[in-house]
């Protein structure tokens, strides 16, 4: 059964990656500590109804860029780490233009399409720059405000090209995160230069327009910028476009919608370099991070072991609900452990946006608050299955009991007064939740959702499932925990 492959798939890369952390939190990373997590990988297969070429996608590209990073460097420096999932689609964007002459007209007519509507580039560059919508994610995967595909989206509405095309184009900003750059950082960076608005547009025109025009280049100039010298992202993308060029032709031979391709070739591979790295091994050195990461982790495994047991999984697409929502949960959970509600966190990061807007203005990162973002979100989503644990009852969704024992019974995160004066032990656990407000990824959960979303594409191929077409009810416009009602600025229900 093809669900059954899908959760096993998913807990096995789950496993690795959380043991591989765990084992090695506190030491040195270098790119071998990944080998583990690549051969969960090579495991997987095409089930009864997938497309091959979509499975060959996910494991060519896990691959592909193992082998390339090996070759290159031994390590990658914490500065450098967020990026390795951004040399992907610049080099499959090349691929599918060299490939498809009508695609890559279209792309031309978008690219055309930018500098001819300014008066968006200006009025949403002008809104995330002084902060209007709030903390915003701008590299969201769904269309909400603030984001960088909410902003193509806009665009692709005035062009004249194929439907899917513009899915094509929509889904490259997307899970296919096209290049490290978030909309309105040229922008934000020309004001606080001393540039006119006006010229400061342009600038943001010209930045855009290059991630379609020349997306390799684009990234390796905004690499060069930012001072990512762990390796040559320029060989690694000349490499990565050699050695994928196959794979990435076969699946357009078998009708795979192109947004789909750019979103599993990209997804997959950055618990590489990125989750598996230097970061997350200083992270979780401290006991109590480690403990949460540890016990969420087999929250959402054994409630999927539940939900296959009882027959209760009936797609893969329900599985990574209940995996979703699980996660939500168990981290939701604990913050009520130290006695927080989820609307005093969102009521503080929120805050704390507005003064560093106050603060430091232009001079803040693109992506300064993105992971804040997904850390609310994922505990407005958990915070539905606290009160029912609490009661005695065992929360559910879709129909199977998710499992918060292993958090009841971590001896870790039952005893904070180890970690702080014994007398006043009330706030270690959020402390650590503080620590993973800026880096939820494992929580979110990036791998999940990667591994469970090639298995969902393989069965629909043709359909593109990047990015997603539905509300995510945003922890800071929801009612009544948001404090912004935006919701006639989101493009989820627009038509393109």
């Amino acid at each position: 059964m093809v669900t059954e492959k899908a959760v096993k798939e998913t807990i096995g890369v789950k496993n690795v990656i959380t043991d591989t952390i765990l084992e090695n939190r506190g030491g040195e990373f270098t790119i071998d500590d990944c080998q583990e997590f690549v051969d969960q990988v090579n495991t997987m297969e095409a089930g009864e109804g997938q497309e091959e070429s979509v499975i060959n996608l996910h494991v060519d590209s896990v691959n592909t860029h193992y082998n390339i990073l090996n070759d290159l460097t031994e390590t990658i420096a914490p500065k450098d780490d967020p990026f390795v999932e951004h040399y992907q689609t610049p080099p499959v964007l090349e691929i599918l233009k060299e490939y498809d002459e009508d695609f890559k007209d279209s792309v031309e007519t978008f690219i055309d399409a930018i500098a001819e509507n300014k008066e968006i580039i200006s009025r949403e560059a002008v809104r995330i720059y002084g902060g209007v919508y709030g903390p915003t994610c701008v590299v969201d995967f769904a269309l909400s405000p603030g984001s960088t595909a909410n902003v193509v989206q806009r665009i692709l509405r005035t062009t004249d090209i194929p439907e899917k095309h513009k899915e094509a184009i929509l889904g490259l900003k997307g899970w296919g995160m096209n290049t490290s750059y978030g909309f309105a950082d040229a922008f934000r960076h020309a004001l606080e230069d001393g540039k006119t608005a006006a010229e400061a547009v342009e600038m943001e025109v010209e930045q855009m327009q290059k991630l379609y025009s020349d997306p390799v280049e684009a990234q390796a100039e905004l690499m060069d910028d930012a001072g990512m010298d762990s390796f040559d992202q320029r060989e690694y993308m000349e490499r990565y476009k050699e050695e994928m060029k196959s794979s990435v032709e076969a699946a357009v031979d078998a009708g795979v919608h192109y947004a789909n391709i750019a979103a599993v070739s990209a997804y997959c591979v950055g618990t590489i370099g990125h989750h598996i790295a230097q970061s997350t091994y200083n992270m979780y050195k401290d006991d109590m991070t480690a403990a949460i990461l540890d016990a969420v982790r087999d929250v959402m495994v054994n409630t999927l072991n539940n939900g296959l047991d009882e027959g209760a999984l009936d797609s893969p697409m329900t599985a990574l609900t209940v995996a979703r929502n699980s996660l939500a949960a168990g981290l939701a959970y604990v913050l009520s452990l130290d006695n927080f509600s989820v609307s005093q966190v969102i009521d503080l990061l929120t805050t704390r946006f507005h003064n560093m807007i106050a603060n430091v203005r232009g001079d803040r990162g693109a992506a300064d608050e993105l992971h804040n973002v997904d850390f609310m979100d994922t505990l407005r989503s958990g915070a539905e299955y606290v009160p029912t644990h609490v009661s005695g009852y065992g929360p559910e969704t879709k129909g199977v009991e998710i499992d918060l024992s292993p958090i009841d019974e971590n001896e870790t995160i039952q005893n904070p007064q180890r970690f702080t004066y014994p007398g006043c032990a009330i706030t270690v656990r959020f402390s650590s939740l503080m620590r993973i407000a800026d880096f939820p990824c494992m929580f979110t959960d990036e791998d999940v959702n990667a591994t469970m979303m090639t298995n969902i594409i393989a069965q629909k191929p043709k359909t593109p499932f990047n990015p997603a077409k539905a509300c995510k009810h945003c922890a800071t416009v929801t009612p009544p925990l948001g404090r912004y009602q935006r919701t006639d600025e989101c493009e989820w229900y627009k038509e393109l």
